[in-house]
């Protein structure tokens, strides 16, 4: 090997162990607001995986487990809209799913959920239901459906446990289609009618294989970021499924957010020594442009936090599901 590629692998090794550095040891710079969300009627808080920011960069969206693990017991409306002081000021989509999931708000302000589940042969609550992502306007109509209801499949218009969707600025539809086990590990892209056009990806640990493509995020370069969660690790593609380049240094990504300052958000609820030596849970903050990590926010005894979402103001909104509860986080001291 030539002295000057010795320079440059070393120079590359550096930069890998710098990324990869945990400062979950640093002083967390944020607080929490306690009791911020306020639930109507006496309703509980369930588990919930799905946060969001509205367009306003202040409102906050929560695809929320209709008080507990499942909605097939319950008539509540699981998608749940908090303004600035946390409270419920818009409710919808009730008898309508088994599992909720992922939730992405588009550019046009409609509201995109996924449906984890179908039906289990146990439960015929859950029949006729489950493995489908959803368009509503953000008042509550429905607009449109892919995959087929209650159906578990790999074709063009089927699902296996859809995790996350994202809508592009062009109005391309991504799913992150798989939630482990014997689900997809898939990325699936439609047209903004949609239309199937492609997927990408199988079960495996090589670049552009997945485990659980668990959460989705777009930057303002347009390059699609996974939350690869089996597998410990960001992926990011560009819009045509092309591998860019993956993280680690984030974690074992459940939840990621990218704001309008492309600054990157990512929950780990699940990092311990034996699904990913060196890290712990919480939140961890950087940066798309350099992939550094600059904060973390661990999580408290009560529950670890798997969506996170931040308004335009840098609050930061946490969403747990094991520990049914949503919080909210502002700069300034620490817990």
């Amino acid at each position: 090997m030539s002295p000057r590629r010795t320079v440059l692998t070393f120079a590359a090794g550096v930069m890998v162990l710098a990324l990869a550095y945990d400062i979950s040891a640093q002083a967390n710079p944020y607080r929490t607001i306690e009791n911020f969300f306020k639930m109507p009627d006496g309703r509980k808080v369930g588990s919930t995986a799905g946060i969001t920011i509205d367009r306003d960069g202040s409102s906050i969206w929560v695809f929320e487990r209709c008080g507990g693990n499942y909605c097939t017991e319950s008539s509540a409306a699981p998608i749940l809209k908090f303004d600035q002081s946390g409270n419920v000021v818009k409710s919808f989509g009730a008898g309508m799913f088994v599992r909720p999931h992922g939730i992405h708000i588009d550019r046009e302000g409609n509201v995109w959920v996924s449906d984890g589940e179908g039906p289990d042969g146990k439960d015929p609550k859950r029949n006729g239901k489950g493995h489908q992502v959803f368009k509503f306007s953000s008042d509550g109509k429905l607009l449109m459906t892919l995959g087929k209801a209650g159906v578990a499949g790999n074709g063009p218009d089927t699902f296996n446990m859809p995790s996350a969707i994202l809508v592009a600025p062009n109005g391309d539809i991504f799913v992150g289609d798989g939630h482990g086990g014997d689900s997809n590990a898939r990325m699936v892209k439609f047209s903004k009618d949609g239309k199937f056009i492609k997927t990408w990806g199988k079960k495996g640990t090589a670049p552009g294989d997945f485990e659980t493509p668990h959460t989705l995020a777009m930057d303002s370069r347009g390059r699609l970021f996974v939350g690869d969660r089996g597998n410990n690790r960001i992926q990011i593609f560009d819009q045509d499924g092309r591998f860019l380049e993956e993280w680690k240094q984030f974690g074992r990504p459940s939840g990621i957010f990218i704001d309008r300052n492309d600054t990157l958000y990512v929950t780990d609820h699940q990092s311990d020594e034996k699904t990913n030596p060196g890290f712990t849970k919480g939140i961890r903050i950087g940066s798309v442009r350099d992939g550094k990590v600059t904060a973390f926010i661990p999580d408290s005894p009560d529950g670890s936090q798997e969506g996170v979402a931040a308004d335009a103001h840098g609050n930061i909104y946490g969403s747990l599901t094991g520990g049914m509860a949503l919080r909210k986080y502002v700069r300034g001291g620490t817990n």
